[in-house]
């Protein structure tokens, strides 16, 4: 685990050990509410199956679980941290009958519930990504196998557990679909890592209700598996990375326009009254006003790129609103005033 300054002075703030805290931490950290890191290694840990943990900034390391089977297995994707405080995730394999992967709920001090086991032929199996919440409490997220097809499927899940499959990949649209997001449009956008028209994966748009629309197809010349998900510009557009292909056949930066707005992103995307925040977006030279929920903060403008601001002392969570020259922004994620 490391952190580095924005000028590129890297310092190690811990080293995994297998059988203590975990290894193979894949996929990124989340910060929590507390300030601190949240994450999953995929293997080790009291019984070799992976653990979850929490980091502070200054690198002192805690391992909340350690999966045991009967509850999951190989936690590949990162952690997401719920509209209650608690934090959600999935585990690549284990649990239930199958073992086929598992969503669970962790509360900060570390109490784990599993909420659901998945089944290969009717779910989904091995869960390399991880979740995404809307505003209405649900959440969503994909699975790479399985499913009535067995190219692996979108899914919605209640926070009780209750999943419901949203749609099921047959390789012409895709096969092995990657991790989500939520676009300001409301809808989920994602690749997957084959399939498609060419063999060579997909790039995707799908609906709360499953209505999916396949966005691009790759075709080896723009690139070729790819194994993460695109993320949205604060200008709208959707960029993304694929493995292998493009012109050295050693993979690609690829951007998406899909008509989507501008929008602005809170870092971080919580904090308590006073606190500092950034808020990045584009063209936000001449900002008048920002809001959080309703209540006005004062700011300044940085750059054409960044705002800084503190949470107002009346401020409740909800969206924040920056004005320009050229319209309203609006966050992309609802900010959680903590206490």
């Amino acid at each position: 685990m490391y952190k580095m300054t924005p000028a590129g002075k890297l310092t190690t703030l811990h080293n995994f050990t297998y059988g203590k805290d975990g290894a193979n931490p894949y996929d990124a950290l989340v910060q929590g509410r507390d300030g601190n890191y949240y994450g999953t290694a995929q293997y080790g840990g009291a019984h070799g199956l992976g653990v979850v943990f929490k980091i502070t900034p200054q690198g002192t390391m805690t391992t909340l679980h350690s999966f045991n089977s009967s509850d999951g297995s190989e936690p590949e994707a990162g952690l997401i941290q719920g509209t209650d405080g608690n934090f959600y995730g999935t585990t690549y394999n284990g649990g239930g009958a199958g073992g086929y992967g598992t969503a669970f709920k962790m509360t900060p001090a570390g109490v784990l519930t599993t909420l659901h086991f998945f089944e290969d032929g009717v779910d989904g199996r091995s869960i390399v990504s991880g979740l995404v919440q809307t505003r209405d409490g649900n959440f969503y997220g994909t699975t790479s196998l399985g499913g009535p097809l067995g190219y692996g499927t979108v899914y919605s899940m209640t926070p009780a557990g209750e999943v419901t499959v949203l749609h099921n990949f047959d390789v012409t649209d895709g096969a092995s679909p990657n991790l989500l997001f939520l676009a300001t449009d409301g809808n989920f956008y994602g690749t997957t890592i084959s399939g498609g028209a060419n063999g060579d994966g997909t790039v995707f748009e799908v609906t709360s209700s499953g209505a999916l629309t396949t966005l691009h197809n790759f075709d080896g010349t723009d690139g070729s598996l790819t194994f993460a998900g695109p993320t949205q510009s604060t200008d709208g557009n959707l960029f993304g990375t694929t493995q292998l292909g493009g012109s050295k056949n050693d993979g690609t930066v690829f951007q998406v326009r899909v008509g989507l707005g501008a929008f602005v992103k809170t870092l971080p995307a919580s904090g308590k009254v006073g606190s500092g925040v950034k808020i990045l977006g584009t063209n936000l030279i001449g900002a008048t006003s920002v809001i959080f929920n309703g209540t006005a903060a004062a700011f300044t403008v940085v750059s054409a790129t960044e705002i800084t601001t503190a949470v107002p002392g009346a401020a409740i969570s909800g969206p924040v609103q920056v004005t320009t020259p050229s319209g309203t922004l609006v966050s992309n994620e609802a900010f959680q005033v903590t206490h």
